[in-house]
């Protein structure tokens, strides 16, 4: 008798338990723009939510929403904010975001920019200067996520 409970916890605490913690499912945003590669715009795996890269695509026309600086920022935001909503999420469940900017001299224009999204406990952050994004992009941002924070 204490073998075939002891037999039926193990199978409870090894299958059942973590089992919801292992579904991954793809997250896919049709008002946000088409990846540019072979990458899903997020995966969802139990509560975190890992978000692909986003540029200042503008979804509509698949072009940037324009050519300077800050229109490709909030783009980018807007871009990840669509897909977060798809799967259920909002700004207020990212807990990183990493830039990447072709220009470190942007970074105070992005700060700003930054701070109309997020107004308090700002996710943890990297701000890095690349040589090049795809599509000759300006900015690139992704974010992680998780349900109920």
């Amino acid at each position: 008798m204490k073998k075939m409970l002891l037999l039926s916890l193990l199978v409870f605490v090894f299958t059942g338990c973590s089992s919801q913690a292992d579904i991954r499912r793809t997250i896919s945003a049709p008002d946000a723009p088409a990846a540019i590669g072979p990458f899903s715009q997020g995966i969802l795996v139990g509560k975190t939510l890992y978000l692909s890269g986003q540029l200042g695509l503008d979804p509509a026309t698949g072009e940037f929403a324009g050519s300077d600086f800050p229109s490709q920022a909030r783009q980018a935001i807007e871009n990840q904010k669509t897909i977060l909503e798809a799967a259920g999420f909002s700004l207020k469940d990212v807990v990183q975001c990493q830039v990447f900017v072709t220009d470190m001299n942007n970074y105070p224009a992005f700060n700003e920019i930054y701070q109309e999204y997020f107004a308090a406990d700002f996710p943890a952050r990297a701000v890095l200067e690349v040589s090049r994004i795809p599509a000759d992009g300006l900015i690139e941002i992704m974010m992680t996520a998780v349900r109920g924070m």
